[in-house]
């Protein structure tokens, strides 16, 4: 079983934005840039998009596969599609793009240092939040809480570690970055996978931002540890975040599915239903065990190794790593 382990991550609570000012031209590709392949991340899953060079077919590699799309036609950006497999799609538009894999859609899929179509970023003490799409901001300012909307942004800088945007606003200088680190919200806890830093009229505010959904999507975590008591060996138990809050996955001998809720206070999952295999009496026990505690998780965070820890409000806690390969039928 291959497991892969994530670059420890640096976790910064609402504090220390970190990024580069060796910028790029704000309207190049950063991908041609970087590599001269398509580089994508679309939540936890790392594509490379590469060009045939005898043919029109575009290459998308994936953990440890590669699938050959050919060009389709598209009203804007580029569309490829798998040959005899309508449900197995890349599109892009710039420095960002959509993956669909036999039907499943992954989070939208970004350039190295690209923010999302729809970006939020926030702070507390006092309370303030942008909003972000394509070139225009909305924000709620500080302390007084004066919505303004349409504020058009000047990109001012433009790399693999993120974004900074100026705007002059009802007479004030203003600037936001977005550093693409993980980002603990100093009031609730909750983590989010950018930090952010809005300086409105010679002050400085800082917080968090992105979708929190993206810190978890997109990967198959394999469970090591349950409670404290890793698991049998050569067993597997598995989840995956899918789209529509949907999570499924192994739990030992059965597959199970259901639904999760992500908001800013924890993580939870509903019921989970699982087929009705019989396995050996050791593994069925396992199973029981990780089934009875995903129905009390409270909470799911991303720890300094870059494993999934879920808790329990028991205090429980089950740790997963990411799987470097695809699991067969998954």
């Amino acid at each position: 079983m291959l497991i892969r382990r994530v670059k420890p991550l640096s976790v910064v609570v609402s504090a220390g934005l970190v990024l580069s000012a060796c910028a790029s031209a704000p309207s190049e590709s950063l991908s041609s840039q970087l590599s001269g392949f398509g580089q994508y991340q679309c939540g936890q899953l790392d594509l490379r998009v590469t060009q045939s060079e005898d043919s029109d077919l575009v290459g998308v590699e994936y953990l440890n596969r590669r699938v050959l799309l050919k060009p389709v036609k598209s009203a804007s950006g580029a569309r490829y599609q798998a040959p005899g497999d309508p449900d197995t799609v890349f599109w892009s538009k710039g420095e960002r793009g959509t993956f669909t894999l036999r039907g499943e859609t992954f989070p939208e899929c970004l350039e190295p240092g690209a923010i999302e179509t729809d970006f939020r970023g926030f702070g507390t003490e006092p309370f303030w939040d942008v909003t972000l799409r394509q070139d225009r901001m909305t924000l709620r300012r500080p302390y007084d809480q004066q919505v303004i909307d349409n504020i058009a942004l000047n990109t001012t800088l433009a790399n693999q570690h993120g974004r900074a945007y100026e705007a002059t606003v009802q007479d004030m200088e203003l600037s936001f970055r977005v550093a693409h680190q993980l980002c603990e919200d100093a009031m609730a806890g909750a983590q989010y996978p950018a930090q952010v830093r809005l300086t409105l009229d010679g002050e400085t505010f800082e917080g968090c931002g992105g979708d929190r959904h993206r810190l978890f999507r997109g990967a198959e975590w394999v469970v090591e540890d349950l409670a404290g008591e890793g698991i049998i060996d050569r067993s597997r138990i598995t989840l995956r975040f899918l789209e529509d809050n949907r999570v499924a996955g192994r739990a030992s001998c059965n597959r199970y599915m259901g639904g999760y809720n992500l908001t800013g206070e924890g993580l939870s999952f509903t019921p989970l239903a699982s087929t009705m295999m019989a396995c050996a009496p050791a593994l069925m026990n396992q199973e029981r065990r990780f089934l009875g505690l995903m129905e009390t998780v409270v909470d799911g965070r991303i720890d300094r190794e870059g494993a999934l820890v879920l808790r329990t409000a028991e205090g429980d806690t089950l740790r997963a790593f990411q799987a470097e390969t695809e699991t067969p039928g998954s």
